[in-house]
């Protein structure tokens, strides 16, 4: 029999639930969340050693959605859930950011967290509730975490933050920022936001933090009475190893990491790397020397020991500049001849050529998730080819690093986007990333927003975007802005900024140690600032605003609203009336069920052709007023004529001259144009026209 314990409280108005010992007890640790109605269950399993040779930290993080949690079928032939979503994706890395700091150093062992969403209530997104879940379970497994963590959403409206938002609400707030860390200080930060200030971001950052509290303490409380023993691991001690090759190229690595372009100073790191191993790696005749493994964590430790030393004693970075300074930056706009928009993007050695394609509402991505069925206008696709850091490499589906560093860019610029009545386009923007070394994401987000201006899009700013990063020791603090790869691989901290002139779009934190301050974070936000601003500048002399109009060969595309109930006429039976338009003009036209409806073309007179016919379809006729027609059909007592759109109306023989008419044929054939006055309507609803009193030579009254 099993054993159930658990933990409740009342978090930001609803409850929160944490049980164990009933669900999945053959991991080492599990867990089933409960907030509002939606349900997760959180596993954490580890291996008991290390593979031979591994010397990476293999944690694995898996959130998988079910779509029977929010009561749907998958769609597709198969109605079974496929490769992971962008959703789960983003969410996966999510949780595994503010968790993998935590381990224990040098632990080495397989870990695996698998986070499945069972119960969706509409309202709660299952992303915080997952990143609680997987710390419960990795604190009640044994492993040697060094948690809890906790984790909330915050968002800000009307002047005030509000913990944990409902999906609903989320779309009426300025912030969609979410935060994770331990008791004592902030391991991660992700958010979307609408041009708000360095205060106000680190103001939600410090009240997620402080909302979360309760979450740790009852975490704490279940593992408690729950959590199994502490798996016995101890770190290696490395502080001979790394005193060895100090001694041996020490000198050869200060040189190395005093050289300012990267692949020289690569080349350099390579040669000291080569030189320490030849003559401390174990090999048959040297069998007491270090296994290959042991010297690689080694010498990692003896590069960041250069590297971090250097900075903090004399404020100088690894290529000269100080602590504050952006590397050169070239921006250049209309970088490709054929398409909507485009950018060059350089800031030191990190390179993006960024494109924007406008499109119609064909062109929307549909997303089919545990809310439903959406549509996308805005979409951004960042590629991280090989070659962009002079390697080799397999080239085939998007990565995970690909998505998340794309839905960063995404949500930075998403805040700056025109609204969809007075810009009715769908946007695609793709990256290109081209070198890379500190930072493409924000590379993107520079490049994108002058790719966009480009094309003509009428953002409301320009978006610039910078890496934060930290080095903190015994010896001091020092904060750098702009970093580059290796400063971010040897550093402490990646703190991604970006926004306009106005204010911030979006924050990305992740940390490599056991948190850091406010204090930390301020200063990083205001030194974040002055590289942004300088970056703005920079990407001005490029190109300073939107372009006045579009490409050439871009869609022009014109909106209008007509009445849902004219909606059957301006599609007609079959879609006939619909496609008449679009053969007749050669413009695009899309209807939704809300009576918009989009026209476009490549030419201007393409769009007001079919606007004109479906403003006649849809018009309503007035009595007294002269229109011209078109005779379709003579009878005995009349001719039937096409005067208004598609509608047809009887001019009655008596009402076709002054003159006494022997027969309609005597006055009028079929296909013959004619002017006609309305007269009114029949007690059926028949409309009544009449010929005479209106002249058939100008179409004008007779008086």
């Amino acid at each position: 029999m099993f054993e159930k314990h658990s933990v409740s409280l009342e978090w930001a108005g609803r409850t929160l639930t944490i049980e164990t010992g009933q669900v999945a007890r053959q991991a080492d640790g599990s867990v089933m969340i409960t907030y509002g109605e939606t349900t997760l269950l959180a596993t954490a399993t580890f291996a008991k050693s290390a593979k031979p040779g591994q010397d990476f930290f293999p944690l694995t993080v898996n959130y998988i959605e079910k779509y029977y949690a929010a009561g749907r079928i998958p769609g597709g032939f198969f109605k079974r859930e496929g490769r992971p979503t962008e959703k789960e994706t983003l969410t996966s890395r999510l949780i595994d950011r503010p968790i993998r700091p935590l381990f224990a150093e040098g632990f080495k062992n397989e870990v695996q967290v698998v986070l499945t969403a069972m119960s969706y209530d509409l309202e709660n997104d299952p992303d915080v509730i997952g990143m609680i879940g997987a710390s419960a379970a990795l604190v009640l497994s044994g492993a040697p975490f060094m948690g809890p963590i906790g984790a909330a959403r915050v968002g800000y409206k009307d002047g005030e933050y509000v913990i944990n938002p409902t999906i609903d609400a989320l779309a009426e707030s300025e912030l969609d920022l979410v935060v994770a860390g331990t008791s004592d200080a902030v391991m991660m930060v992700e958010s979307e936001a609408k041009e708000l200030s360095e205060d106000v971001m680190l103001g939600a950052v410090m009240a997620g933090h402080d909302a979360m509290q309760p979450v740790i303490n009852a975490i704490i409380e279940l593992a408690e009475a729950a959590a199994k023993d502490p798996f016995e691991f101890e770190a290696e001690d490395l502080s001979s190893e790394l005193s060895a090759i100090q001694a041996l190229v020490g000198d050869d690595l200060s040189k190395a990491y005093s050289i300012t372009e990267k692949m020289e100073r690569q080349a350099a790191v390579g040669a000291a790397r080569e030189k320490a191993a030849a003559e401390l790696v174990e090999t048959e005749e040297r069998p007491d020397g270090m296994s290959s493994n042991v010297f690689s964590a080694a010498f990692k430790k003896a590069e960041a020991k250069v590297v971090r030393g250097d900075i903090i004693k004399t404020g100088r970075r690894i290529d000269g500049r100080s602590l504050d300074q952006v590397r050169p930056i070239l921006a250049e706009a209309g970088f490709l001849p054929r398409t909507h928009g485009s950018a060059l993007f350089t800031r030191g050695e990190t390179q993006s050529i960024s494109v924007a394609t406008l499109g119609t509402s064909d062109d929307e991505q549909f997303i089919d998730g545990l809310d439903g069925l959406h549509k996308e206008k805005f979409m951004l696709h960042y590629n991280f080819p090989p070659y962009s850091v002079g390697e080799t490499g397999r080239m085939g589906g998007t990565s995970r690093r690909e998505t998340g560093h794309g839905k960063l860019a995404w949500r930075a610029l998403k805040g700056v986007l025109p609204e969809y009545e007075s810009f009715p386009y769908t946007i695609r923007l793709v990256s290109e990333i081209t070198e890379s070394n500190g930072s493409s994401s924000m590379a993107t987000v520079c490049g994108g927003s002058l790719a966009m201006m480009d094309a003509g899009v009428p953002i409301k700013r320009p978006v610039s975007g910078i890496a934060m990063g930290l080095i903190k020791d015994d010896d001091g603090v020092a904060v750098l802005s702009d970093i580059l790869g290796d400063e971010d691989h040897l550093g402490d901290m990646d703190f991604k900024v970006a926004g306009t002139e106005a204010g911030l779009t979006s924050l990305q934190m992740d940390i490599k140690i056991a948190g850091i301050t406010r204090e930390i974070m301020k200063t990083a936000l205001d030194q974040a600032k002055g590289g942004r601003m300088h970056i703005l500048g920079e990407m001005a002399k490029g190109l300073d605003g939107t372009r006045d109009s579009l490409a050439a060969n871009a869609p022009q595309m014109e909106i209008i609203k007509v009445p849902s109930d004219k909606i059957r006429d301006v599609i007609g039976s079959g879609g006939k009336v619909i496609r008449g338009i679009v053969d007749e003009t050669g413009a695009k036209v899309n209807i939704d069920d809300d009576g918009t409806v989009q026209v476009s073309a490549t030419d201007r007179a393409s769009i007001d052709k079919a606007l004109q016919m479906i403003k006649e379809i849809v018009a309503e006729p007035e009595v007294g007023e002269i229109y011209t027609g078109k005779v379709v059909s003579i009878k005995d007592f009349g001719a039937f004529v096409n005067f208004f759109g598609p509608k047809d109306g009887l001019v009655h023989v008596s009402q076709m001259s002054n003159e006494r008419v022997n027969h309609p044929k005597d006055l009028v054939s079929e296909g013959q144009t004619v002017f006609v006055k309305l007269m009114g309507f029949d007690d059926r609803g028949k409309v009544r026209l009449a010929m005479k009193n209106v002249d058939q030579e100008t179409g004008k009254e007779i008086e």
